[in-house]
């Protein structure tokens, strides 16, 4: 079944509308009839749902069955990654949701080739958020991950009591003859935890990033003796976590 995410809560009584580009998918590009059985998300759960009309500009839905199982990573895992260049950060959120991040906040860091636009930005952000949207619709999750707007280093650090684990990827670390392996952190995060993840652009965190970071509270981790693509570190830190609560 086609799954949707609601915009307004799903009535237990009554019919609940979905609009916008989601009804014309359902009525223009799957050809769904009054009848037909969709699967509608809100507030983190989902519902199987049927089909009670087809409006000009939505489609009427009544709740049948639900909520069903979840399906989402039972430790809320957010990315923070330096804003890389060209079309790698589409990648990562696409990936990255039927990965199981719970959000991304990419930051502007020292060694980012890419200078972020404020005026065009609002555009990327959007086209992110519908990469996500879609993403988690085609991997049937039941939360879209938040994708935040660039921040500053010193911004992204403002953040840190509002998560319960701090990592960041060191390619120093990974170096060094006693690096901090993933598992090893891994034993360290409990069910339910809120967890930030800090990854560098291509080039890595500056010395002055990992120091500020280390300050901060976070701690260091290696993701092995390769050095991995900036785009490829989130999605391999992403599949460890699923591999050891999943």
């Amino acid at each position: 079944m086609q799954r949707y995410f609601l915009e307004t809560p799903f009535d237990i009584v009554g019919t609940t509308l979905i609009t916008g580009d989601d009804s014309k998918h359902i009525s223009r590009v799957m050809r769904m009839d009054v009848g037909d059985k969709v699967i509608a998300v809100s507030n983190g759960n989902a519902y199987i749902a049927t089909i009670f009309e087809l409006l000009p500009d939505s489609v009427s839905i009544r709740r049948e069955e639900g909520p069903l199982p979840t399906n989402e990573m039972p430790v809320h895992v957010t990315i923070a990654c330096g804003l890389p260049k060209g079309d790698k950060l589409d990648l990562i959120v696409q990936k990255g949701t039927e990965l199981g991040m719970k959000g991304i906040i990419p930051f502007k860091a020292e060694r980012s080739v890419v200078k972020w636009d404020d005026k065009r930005g609002a555009k990327k952000i959007e086209r992110l958020r519908k990469i996500a949207k879609e993403a988690a619709e085609q991997c049937h999750r039941a939360v879209i991950p938040e994708v935040e707007n660039p921040l500053t280093i010193r911004q992204l650090l403002q953040l840190v009591n509002t998560f319960d684990v701090l990592l960041f990827a060191d390619e120093e670390d990974a170096k060094s003859g006693e690096p901090h392996r993933i598992a090893d952190r891994l034993k360290n995060v409990y069910l339910e935890q809120k967890v930030l993840v800090v990854f560098g652009p291509e080039g890595g965190l500056s010395r002055t990033e990992a120091e500020a970071l280390r300050a901060a509270g976070f701690h260091p981790t290696s993701l092995g003796p390769r050095i991995l693509r900036t785009e490829t570190a989130p999605l391999y830190l992403l599949s460890a976590m699923s591999c050891e609560f999943e």
